[in-house]
């Protein structure tokens, strides 16, 4: 059996639904704070936190548990800055309760949903796994210290890992059984697509002085169904024997704030109006991935890289969402 922590969360219920039509046994561990029921489908929820030790303790002794995935995490940049000890307390704390309890239960494979925002402002792009990792916002720096958190209990204890670090996750299920959905609502594709359906007015654009080709930031755009895979492929490298590894996920290509709005406007076949807005601390400029080593360590190529492809995927969430 998997245990999937956080796997009532975005990128958690994806992951989820891929295994799931790989034939595995899946247990899902969310304390549903942020995440939705309904977003597991059918599949087996425990509700609780990661640091209720005792609530840890009768998942582990109630199942058979092989591996875990380790999705559950507070994601917001922004908040990061403000709530900095949520970010520490939830994200640090409850990745060092998992890491204990396996350690105490003999389960020695985990596959950790990392970031991008490990790395900081970036000294050139695209980024690759040899680049420093100076994280500029508590959200990257509780990451990066997970994965320090691996590395030390896989000194001590044996553990084998994968850290995934991805880029920006968009799009839904193509199916449109489950899709995005936070609250607050944060990531730029769904806004621009909320406000092509009418739900909102306009879309803020935060910073349009940046040293880029025109003036907004930059990112790395993966579709949410390549993300999922790659797990999978992670959680076979652990099985087949291989060793502990730190892999980027991206797509390799940067798309601007504006060049994003400008193909959800394709797509949606609607205006999208925009207003321009202070920028926000704590966001690079540019983020931009080299997965040469996704490639080469997993035989891991996204399979939806196309933007407009990826924003369609949301659009057709967004149209009929489920929860």
């Amino acid at each position: 059996m998997i245990l999937v922590t956080g796997g009532a969360g975005y990128i958690g219920s994806h992951y989820v639904l891929h295994e799931r039509a790989r034939g595995a046994e899946v247990l899902v561990v969310d304390s549903l704070a942020r995440g939705h029921q309904k977003a597991v489908l059918d599949a087996p929820l425990a509700v609780g936190d990661l640091t209720d030790r005792g609530f840890l303790e009768r998942v582990f002794r109630g199942h058979r548990i092989e591996a875990v995935v380790h999705f559950a995490a507070f994601a917001y940049v922004g908040e990061s800055v403000a709530r900095p000890g949520a970010y520490y307390g939830n994200n640090v704390v409850g990745t060092l309760a998992l890491l204990e309890a396996m350690r105490d239960h003999s389960v020695s494979t985990c596959v950790f949903s990392s970031s991008c925002a490990t790395y900081g402002d970036p000294d050139y792009t695209p980024i690759d796994e040899r680049h420093p990792q100076r994280p500029i916002n508590p959200y990257g720096d509780s990451k990066l210290i997970g994965e320090r958190m691996l590395g030390a209990f896989a000194r001590a204890h044996g553990l084998r890992f994968v850290a995934l670090r991805y880029f920006n996750a968009a799009g839904a299920d193509p199916e449109g059984r489950i899709g995005e959905c936070h609250d607050p609502e944060t990531h730029l594709i769904p806004l621009a697509l909320q406000v092509a359906a009418g739900c909102r007015r306009e879309l803020t654009i935060f910073g349009c002085d940046y040293d880029t080709p025109d003036g907004t930031c930059i990112r790395d755009y993966v579709h949410v169904q390549d993300l999922v895979a790659a797990h999978g492929l992670a959680l076979d490298r652990l099985r087949d024997g291989g060793p502990s590894a730190c892999v980027n996920l991206g797509t390799e290509h940067g798309h601007s704030v504006r060049q994003v709005i400008d193909a959800c406007a394709r797509v949606t076949g609607r205006s999208i109006p925009v207003v321009e807005g202070a920028p926000r601390e704590g966001d690079p400029a540019r983020l931009v991935a080299s997965a040469a080593r996704a490639r080469a360590e997993l035989g891991w190529m996204p399979r939806h890289a196309e933007l407009e492809e990826i924003i369609a995927t949301g659009w057709r969430w967004q149209q009929s969402p489920r929860y």
